[in-house]
């Protein structure tokens, strides 16, 4: 299992030396950064994106303590939308959000994970409503959920 996991990564690697490039007449492709992608917010002043050295969640974490507590505070969005599964956002999106197909457009809401209960961003995904969903890093600390775990939500608008 580890000799197919090392060919695997090593083909991959080939396929970005300039041989190969050269050979099968491929190009690079062009990475764009996720943060230079725009992101839709209700926030008109969300945190700026982290550092490109960012490497501990706390790096990543742009969130300030008056979001952290405004996010934990009388929680807004009493209708109950459903339950999705969530991963792991893109931890390089600042702000609480989940974006999900729970909703179509922009709203104001909250999500519950264990009894612990957090405003969020409700972003659309675009996606079928019974499809996952993705969750800040923010979102996810303030949740206790683990960062590398599947939580079940329930969503509230």
């Amino acid at each position: 299992m580890k000799q197919v996991a090392l060919m695997s990564l090593l083909a991959l690697c080939a396929c970005n030396s300039p041989e190969f490039q050269e050979m099968f007449g491929t190009t690079p492709a062009v990475v764009v950064p996720v943060s230079a992608v725009p992101v839709e917010t209700l926030d008109p002043t969300p945190p700026l994106p982290p550092p490109i050295a960012a490497r501990t969640v706390e790096e990543f974490d742009t969130t300030n303590e008056a979001d952290r507590a405004a996010a934990v505070a009388n929680p807004v969005g009493q209708q109950q939308l459903g339950t999705t599964i969530a991963s792991l956002g893109s931890p390089t999106e600042p702000g609480i959000w989940l974006r999900t197909g729970l909703v179509t457009e922009l709203a104001q809401g909250r999500v519950e994970y264990q009894g612990t209960s957090v405003n969020v961003e409700l972003r659309p995904s675009g996606g079928a409503a019974s499809a996952g969903s993705q969750v800040s890093l923010a979102a996810m600390r303030l949740l206790g959920a683990p960062l590398t775990g599947l939580p079940e939500l329930t969503v509230y608008r």
